[in-house]
């Protein structure tokens, strides 16, 4: 089951669609007619992403403990996008000249490619890389068939301490009045009732302290606590809740025997079931599980907890109870009591001070919150916590906090398709307002979304954005609709998962910062970094394909009349470009040189799918 939910290596996505432009040109023998040194170059690319396809699922999973993986990733990544902006603009080129070549007369077509490629040489040079690339897995011991090894997740237990819960008071109420009505669901089904909300959120802990209330011990006869986790395998979880309700081992390994065995003891006494850690959106395996379920007595009740708004979807009976985040107040009271500040804030003051602000970088998630007051646990250095109260969170090593791991869990389970649309959300700064068809558009100038039969580019569009809002990495504002975020902590999953190839200039302090491999950069008017600087180093950004300009206000000057024409005639790659606020009535002639560009907004200006071959077609 656990390979069924994972989504996914990030690249494999990339690694399609490079095949599947390759195979546009292969299928056209028009293009490359006559040109034999040509199509065994390309047949030999052909086979390096047949090559490297099996094991990305290996190295995805690997990168988080071997550097050496990681590193292949990247240069595996950064081959790929070479070898894409050379095949886009072969079949680029392909589409201009289609009109132009006479029927059944492909040879001014032809002269045209090979002498593309014999002055370049870039196909024969990406090649080459590629091929290097990949013959360096097997020395990195990447496998084609990997079994997904959670063995770095701790499975939750029932056991909480309630004193070191805070802000849960209404969401706790709310819940037992549920819990503790005799009706069952209107259609006659068990009662489920799904708790919902992103990770670290605290939807374990608020479960944790219903199981042990008072209330509900006394209400429910049977009580059983099964950490699900990834792998939803029925055999494993019904045998333990059975071996929780008896308090015994269970040894049938039958499922058809084990669910004989659990609807007995069902059938006796009103029971609670808490099925925690929730993945699998699959309804026939739910069914399944709660076959044993079906004849109860009056009351029972099955309460879950999940990451994934589709998961409480299919099993839910009454709406799903959200977790929003906790108050200032609450968070300094989670990090107050796992910092053990209950004294030393009085006396020292300045601690305290540092503390709350160190709070409020948590964002209101009582995970980041506990995690941080754990980090500095009786260290009354007065720097350290400055370091900290400084330092990105993600910079912490995993043995020293676990806000990485409860993310990273969510990220690494995304479908491959959803976890390049995430990452893109790293161009943009915190507390960024998304709007909806403004992310869509340039998912589809980047090539990121996957039409299915019949449904169209931006439907697919529309799906893939509700799927990352269902599983709670975007989030809709609190007060403006068709506005969303991202938490602070979500973002910063963002920027360290999008690595050397996307920044935000506002972050660099000098050019030397800016990464070679770049492919997606933003600016933020309002940064410090003047665009004056970011022009001056266009050449290290050649192979740049977004350039977003964000401005957050939109009463800032944008004074810069000549910045399109430079980025135009510099950033040669560029599938996506946009100055905001730029006031500018009419688009370059220079335009037409961009035959990647699918994406440009300039001011109120916008052209969508604006490559060559569409604006000549």
């Amino acid at each position: 089951m656990a390979d069924k939910l994972y989504g996914g290596a990030y690249l494999s996505p990339f690694v399609n669609t490079v095949l599947d432009n390759m195979s546009s040109i292969l299928e056209d023998d028009s293009v490359l007619y006559g040109n034999d040194s040509a199509l065994e170059l390309l047949g030999r690319l052909q086979n390096c992403l047949y090559d490297v396809g099996p094991v990305l699922d290996d190295a995805e999973l690997k990168q988080f403990t071997d550097k050496k993986v990681k590193k292949w990733l990247v240069d595996l990544h950064d081959a790929l996008y070479m070898a894409d902006d050379l095949l886009d603009e072969l079949s680029t080129k392909a589409a201009i000249s289609a009109n132009q070549r006479e029927s059944g007369n492909s040879s001014s077509w032809s002269r045209l490619v090979d002498s593309y490629i014999e002055d370049s040489g870039d196909l024969e040079k990406i090649v080459r890389r590629l091929e290097s690339v990949v013959a360096r897995k097997k020395y990195l011991r990447l496998k084609e068939s990997a079994k997904v090894d959670m063995s770095w997740r701790i499975p939750s237990t029932c056991l909480v301490e309630p004193s070191e819960i805070c802000g849960r008071k209404e969401d706790k109420e709310a819940i037992l009045k549920l819990l503790l009505d005799d009706d069952d669901a209107a259609d006659g089904d068990l009662s489920v009732i799904p708790i919902v909300g992103m990770g670290g959120i605290g939807k374990t802990t608020l479960a944790q302290l219903l199981y042990h209330d008072d209330k509900v011990k006394e209400n429910f006869k049977f009580q059983a606590w099964v950490c699900v986790s990834e792998e939803f395998d029925i055999v494993k979880v019904t045998k333990t809740i059975i071996e929780a309700i008896t308090s015994s081992s269970c040894n049938l390994a039958d499922l058809n025997l084990l669910q004989l065995h659990l609807k007995e003891i069902l059938l006796r006494k009103k029971f609670l079931i808490v099925l925690d850690d929730v993945w699998n959106e699959n309804y026939e395996d739910w069914n399944k599980l709660l076959k044993p379920f079906q004849r109860r007595v009056k009351g029972s009740k099955i309460l879950i907890t999940t990451r994934n708004k589709n998961v409480a979807s299919v099993v839910q009976t009454v709406s799903p109870h959200e977790l929003r985040s906790l108050s200032d107040e609450d968070c300094w009271l989670v990090f107050a009591k796992h910092a053990r500040l209950s004294t030393v804030s009085i006396e020292n003051p300045t601690l305290e001070k540092i503390g709350r602000d160190i709070v409020k970088k948590c964002d209101g998630l009582p995970l980041a919150a506990q995690a941080l007051g754990g980090l500095l646990r009786e260290n009354l250095d007065i720097r350290s916590w400055n370091h900290l109260l400084k330092s990105e969170i993600w910079e912490l090593s995993d043995d020293k906090i676990n806000v990485i791991p409860a993310l990273r869990v969510s990220y690494y389970f995304l479908p491959s398709y959803l976890k390049q649309c995430f990452i893109y959300c790293s161009l943009y700064p915190k507390d960024y307002e998304f709007s909806k068809d403004e992310l869509i558009l340039l998912w589809m100038a980047e090539n990121f979304l996957q039409p299915v039969g019949k449904k169209t580019v931006e439907e697919v569009g529309d799906e893939y954005f509700d799927e990352l809002i269902a599983r709670s990495f975007l989030q809709p504002h609190s007060t403006k609709e068709n506005k969303f975020v991202m938490h602070d902590l979500v973002h910063d999953l963002a920027m360290t998962c999008a690595g050397e190839f996307y920044f935000r200039a506002e972050e660099l302090r000098n050019a030397v910062e800016v990464d070679i491999k770049t492919r997606h950069l933003s600016h933020n008017a309002k940064s410090n970094y003047p665009m004056s600087k970011l022009l001056g180093i266009c050449d290290r950004l050649k192979h740049t394909r977004t350039f977003l300009e964000i401005n957050l206000d939109s009463l800032i000057p944008f004074n810069m009349e000549n910045a399109p024409c430079i980025f135009l005639s510099q950033l040669k790659y560029l599938r996506a470009l946009s100055f905001n606020s730029f006031p500018l009535e009419s688009v370059p002639d220079s335009i037409g040189e961009l035959i990647h560009l699918r994406y440009y907004l300039l001011g109120s200006l916008l052209y969508q799918n604006c490559g060559i071959a569409r604006v000549i077609g």
